[in-house]
């Protein structure tokens, strides 16, 4: 009798969550789609286009999609696109492996597709620094500047020590059951329970329009699918950026946090103090990648900076755009 309860509230929560789905996805969604690869990825572009300023292109955090956060307040200052990775938010899953030359890629036909011409102020965040480091590489000629928040080099997260290495294992292990249970419908019940507002009360400082985007993509499958896939390929994007570490006098902004996670009961669980001195090696390459860098701390900030300090990016950007502003 109580497997089959059991069974009956998972069918349930199935369901569930099937309809949720299915409801979200009859409402508009906010930006646009365009085609790459033979997928839609989405795209939100915010503000007016100006010749004499470059567009402000966000790149998210591994499983982020943050800059639904941020986008209002870049767009004030330069025309901004952000872009779902594929498998996240509005965009399609893709068949391609996960790393940073194929992100880099898709996210290239993506501006080219939907008509942003460059030149590029590029922001990434946590992963999203490989890929945008990447894109910086591959394409000089249409960048004009690069925010890193509490970005990562490959120095440093090829060369984890077993503990480390054993800390992402975990991560990977909850990535997995976090497919299970968006599939059964447990994530958006937690959801609609206030657990993100629970485990991140800096979140209400947002518009509802932009809590509900960026944690909609965290209800379904595909979401935690695709993060595993991106930390299980992590290793071979960070070889893939072994020849992105001289970029010229290109305009760097590196953003370190204060530490990766805000000290509490719950991180003496795990080595922080080893991941903050890794962090910091880290921080100390970011800021060899060019003739021109600025380092602007986050002091009161966790990993997502985003969501603890983003007075501090919004800094950099108008730190890069004044840099623009000189050269021409």
């Amino acid at each position: 009798m109580l497997w089959m309860m059991q069974l009956l509230v998972i069918l349930l929560g199935a369901i569930s969550q099937g309809v949720g789905c299915w409801r979200e996805d009859r409402q508009a969604q906010l930006g646009q789609f365009v085609d790459v690869n033979g997928r839609q990825l989405h795209l939100v572009v915010r503000g007016h286009a100006d010749p004499m300023q470059p567009t402000i292109v966000l790149d998210h955090s591994l499983g982020g999609v943050e800059g639904y956060f941020l986008i209002d307040q870049l767009s004030r200052l330069s025309r901004t696109c952000i872009s779902d990775r594929a498998g996240y938010g509005w965009s399609q899953r893709s068949a391609k492996r996960r790393t940073s030359a194929q992100i880099v890629q898709e996210l290239d036909t993506a501006l080219t597709e939907a008509g942003l011409e460059p030149p590029y102020l590029l922001i990434g965040d946590s992963f999203g620094s490989y890929n945008m480091r990447l894109y910086a590489h591959t394409f000089p000629d249409k960048v004009c500047g690069l925010i890193l928040t509490d970005g990562l080099h490959e120095s440093g997260m090829l060369n984890m020590s077993p503990l480390l290495r054993g800390l992402q294992a975990f991560f990977i292990s909850g990535f997995l059951v976090a497919i299970l249970g968006s599939t059964i419908g447990a994530i958006r019940l937690l959801r609609w329970l206030g657990l993100f507002y629970w485990l991140k009360p800096e979140l209400r400082q947002f518009p509802q329009w932009a809590f509900d985007a960026a944690t909609r993509s965290f209800c379904r499958p595909q979401h935690w699918w695709t993060m595993t896939q991106e930390l299980f390929w992590m290793d071979q994007s960070g070889q893939e950026l072994a020849d992105a570490n001289d970029l010229g006098d290109l305009p760097i902004v590196d953003i370190p946090a204060a530490s990766f996670f805000i000290p509490a009961w719950w991180t003496r669980l795990i080595p922080l103090g080893r991941a903050n001195a890794l962090r910091d090696q880290m921080h100390e390459k970011l800021m060899q990648l060019s003739t021109n860098c600025k380092q602007i701390a986050a002091p009161e900030s966790g990993h997502f900076v985003w969501i603890d300090q983003p007075a501090v990016m919004l800094e950099a950007v108008k730190w890069v755009l004044e840099q623009q502003n000189q050269r021409d």
